[in-house]
């Protein structure tokens, strides 16, 4: 992984140089691991930023929390790091001021994804500079995965699956909805410990699975989004289970998303199921190299349209370090398509108060269609 990320960051130098661009303030969790290839547990949320400058002719820099830069330093092929501390003279504002110097005439950072404290700095020390974004650069540059990425999301999708079987064999009458999320968070760790030895930087990779279980039953699965409570299955009631926060390994992400039903299932909620089901097949049958995102999610759509249902959800998003990269399948992006994009792809339906229908899936394009990442069976499954 350090190898891969001292590779993207020689092309990331030679894109600065290309565009006459000096040095790049890099702020984002993910970015930073990208070309650094560490990344931390305590971080902006306690208000303890971490920096990556990335310059076009000189040795990258990281500028990171003393308590955190022994771990840094063992986590990262970078040389230089610059430690701050939360009070005094050497605050994170002071050393990174001292790193950039005067006022230069454009700072180029991460503005789309900047935290709110590192903005207000820039705001308030370089309000004579020109902010410029340098997010797109490395968006495009994340695009495309590489075939090791690719094999790292795969391990995710094991995890995934491992995740769903158990929670798929928790599910029984009387059982409370937090159960399963235990289940699911058990057989996901255990999984993810398995890919992980106590050596070099695997050493530092938790295996233990994050993030509150996004679940829902009965009526409450037109939420999407309710997570798991004491509420006890019924008999007939749909269950939703959602791994798009969760299903993830070495900070590489995927979307994965199953229905399942206790016992039994109504005519009314096997329709809105199906065709949930048959709108992500559609999308994931019309991918290939050369195909526009909108074309992906106007083949979903055109099964919700056939079924009587209309969907406010986009059909999928680009999936990588990032829970949100680019491009996304939905209407109005006309990115096309190429082979190593690698994506979540969803069937959704939402009648309030009701029911849902709802499936996912991670694939990545080749070069004749796409491949599954994550695997589970696609079909109505009444439990």
């Amino acid at each position: 992984m350090l190898e891969q990320a001292k590779s993207r960051y020689s092309k990331l130098q030679n894109n600065l140089k290309t565009r006459g661009i000096e040095l790049a303030v890099l702020s984002d969790e993910s970015s930073i691991a990208y070309y650094a290839g560490f990344w931390g547990y305590l971080g902006i949320e306690f208000g303890r930023p971490t920096f990556l400058l990335a310059r076009a002719a000189e040795a990258p820099v990281v500028v990171t929390p003393l308590m955190e830069s022994e771990m840094v330093a063992a986590m990262t092929w970078v040389e230089d790091i610059r430690s701050w501390e939360d009070f005094g003279d050497n605050s994170w504002a002071a050393v990174l001021e001292k790193i950039l110097g005067k006022a230069p005439q454009r700072i180029w950072a991460e503005t789309s994804l900047m935290p709110a404290l590192v903005r207000k700095f820039f705001d308030s020390h370089y309000s004579g500079s020109e902010l410029m974004d340098i997010a797109p650069l490395i968006a495009e540059q994340r695009v495309i995965k590489s075939a090791e990425e690719i094999k790292i999301m795969a391990m995710a999708g094991e995890i995934a699956g491992a995740m769903m079987a158990a929670a798929e064999g928790s599910l029984a009458e009387g059982a409370p909805e937090y159960e399963s999320a235990l289940a699911v968070i058990t057989a996901g760790t255990r999984k993810a410990a398995g890919f992980l030895t106590d050596r070099g930087l695997d050493a530092f990779i938790s295996p233990m699975i994050h993030n509150l279980q996004i679940l829902q039953s009965g009526t409450d699965t037109s939420m999407v989004h309710r997570r798991a409570s004491v509420k006890q299955y019924q008999r007939g009631d749909p269950v939703y289970f959602c791994f798009c926060n969760m299903a993830q390994f070495k900070l590489y992400k995927l979307g994965f998303d199953r229905m399942f039903f206790i016992a039994e299932i109504s005519d009314r909620q096997a329709r809105v199921q199906e065709a949930a089901l048959a709108a992500q097949q559609a999308a994931i049958a019309a991918i290939h190299p050369g195909i526009k995102a909108e074309e992906v999610a106007e083949a979903a759509n055109q099964v919700y349209r056939a079924a009587g249902f209309a969907t406010g959800y986009r059909t999928g998003r680009s999936i990588g370090m990032s829970y949100l990269e680019a491009p996304e399948l939905k209407a109005g992006d006309t990115t096309v398509l190429r082979p190593g994009m690698t994506f979540a792809v969803d069937g959704g339906i939402s009648i309030d108060g009701e029911c849902g229908g709802r499936i996912g899936d991670s694939v990545v394009v080749t070069d004749s269609g796409c491949d599954y990442l994550t695997d589970y069976p696609r079909s109505l499954r009444v439990v």
